[in-house]
């Protein structure tokens, strides 16, 4: 579902929160041996739940499991909730039976919390009651044991304290983020307007496929709805996007490019039209995101609409709405997993390197997510889009100079997906004046040997690039989503 603003200019995303699990384990056998105990250490759950809710998630309590019977009977529960993600409270010693047929049957992640109240035992006043309350992490070898032993994965895990630990905050947050993604990859209505470029053989996607490894459902949608759209738009819209393009972007004087202009007036009146008839197209449509190329024939009106959503689909995409352009559905998932763990995602590819100083340009010419740009975009009129039929206004800019992320998810000879990623960083200099995105991106241990490992894992020539370091994090999607991955690491052997 989407709301609009008050100002019915952009769609602003109302997501459904990630339904988390959380149960805890422990030993019936202990309540009647050390009275108080299980009171204590549902209290220390309701602290696990707290730090659980405030990533903004939707919990689901099922309470203390403490014996087979109760796993059986929760895991019921489990599979009627449709959850995201499952935490798994080792609130002390618990037997695997607890969680075995949990682990078997569940198919969503589960992640193991083991988080001592104390940071140690007062050893001189230890006692049994005091280990058991700080006994988090003892079953975690007998749960891994018998997660191998169903033929699972053996959870990943969070080891640390209840209070004061940093890193514990940092990876309920990663968790809680990447439940996020999962949620709405598996929700997603992902619209797909017109083809691929001709000859352009990476960009084919099997929408199949696509629904059974993601989850989403491809909406497959028609040059002729859009154009419906653009027909509808009135004159006081126009006018109001105008200003609020206006506003947004800078519009400079023309450089060095001879194909780029200043900002025309009625570049910038087709870029507004279109931008309203898009945000009216895409919630008529129900739709999440958005890959798209049609030519249209020479010269139409058509053409003029379909050749121009540059302006409006960078807008929908810093806001969430992830747009990509020549038809590709497979980087269009990865602009939608990198926009729910809030790290942006721009439509990006490779571009000229500089030798001299050793670093990638890293852009596109299409939609990019201008959340994350360094300083306030640029608006240029084109008089041609390179390789693509049509003119008009395009979006120039670089990304937030920082850490960055890459995200390429290609289709392997044997019909499945792979991810391909790597770290790198953004770094502050000039970019090509021509109305295309432009990041200097750098990459370990050099260009020449980044590039070559990067380009033999055989990605596509499009990928995702957001800001943060966030690979690992990546991975572990891939991981649940049981699609093979790589990390691009300086010290790869590739």
């Amino acid at each position: 579902m989407k709301k609009k603003e008050s100002n019915n200019m952009l769609l602003n995303a109302e997501r459904n929160a990630p339904r988390i699990g959380v149960f805890g384990v422990g030993y019936d056998k202990y309540w009647e041996q050390f009275p108080g105990l299980f009171d204590e250490l549902m209290q220390k759950h309701a602290e696990i739940i707290n730090k659980v809710e405030i990533q903004e998630a939707t919990v689901v309590d099922f309470g203390m499991v403490d014996n087979p019977q109760k796993a059986y009977e929760t895991v019921k529960k489990m599979e009627a909730a449709n959850l995201d993600l499952i935490f798994c409270n080792m609130l002390t010693y618990a037997t695997s039976g607890t969680f075995g047929i949990i682990i078997k049957t569940v198919s969503v992640p589960i992640v193991l919390v083991a988080l001592q109240p104390r940071k140690a035992l007062d050893y001189t006043k230890a006692s049994t009651y005091m280990q058991l309350m700080n006994d988090d992490i003892c079953a975690l070898p007998e749960f891994a044991g018998v997660a191998v032993r169903m033929g699972k994965k053996v959870p990943d895990m969070i080891i640390g304290t209840l209070n004061d630990d940093p890193e514990v905050e940092i990876q309920f947050n990663e968790y809680c983020r990447i439940a996020r993604v999962l949620h709405d990859l598996k929700n997603a209505q992902l619209g797909h307007l017109g083809h691929p470029i001709n000859a352009m053989l990476d960009m084919h996607t099997d929408e199949t496929m696509l629904t059974s490894v993601f989850g989403s459902h491809v909406v497959e949608c028609e040059a002729n709805e859009l154009f419906s759209c653009y027909k509808k738009v009135t004159e006081k819209e126009i006018k109001e996007r105008e200003e609020l393009i206006l506003n947004f972007f800078d519009t400079p004087d023309p450089v060095s490019d001879p194909i780029s202009m200043k900002l025309q007036d009625e570049d910038l009146r087709v870029a507004a039209k279109v931008s309203v008839a898009l945000t009216r197209f895409v919630e008529e449509k129900k739709l999440d995101g958005l890959a798209y190329y049609y030519d249209g024939p020479e010269n139409s009106e058509l053409q003029t609409v379909l050749t121009n959503l540059i302006v409006g689909n960078s807008l929908l995409t810093s806001r969430g709405f992830p747009m990509c352009g020549e038809s590709d559905l497979k980087t269009l998932i990865g602009l939608l997993i990198m926009d729910r763990l809030g790290i942006g995602g721009s439509f990006a590819e490779f571009h000229p390197v500089d030798f001299n100083e050793g670093f990638v340009l890293v852009g596109h010419d299409g939609p990019h997510n201008i959340a994350i740009a360094e300083g306030k975009p640029v608006l240029r009129s084109l008089k041609k889009y390179h390789g693509k039929p049509g003119n008009g206004a395009g979006v120039e800019f670089k990304i937030k100079e920082g850490p960055i992320t890459m995200l390429s998810i290609n289709s392997t000879y044997d019909g499945k997906f792979k991810f391909v990623i790597a770290e790198g960083e953004s770094v502050a200099g000039p970019i090509p004046p021509t109305g295309n995105t432009n990041t200097r991106g750098f990459f370990k241990p050099d260009i020449k040997t980044f590039l070559t490992r990067w380009i033999k894992e055989g990605p596509t020539h499009h990928f995702s690039l957001g800001i943060g370091h966030h690979a690992n994090t990546i991975a572990k999607i891939a991981d649940y989503l049981n699609i093979d991955s790589v990390i691009i690491t300086s010290d790869s052997t590739n």
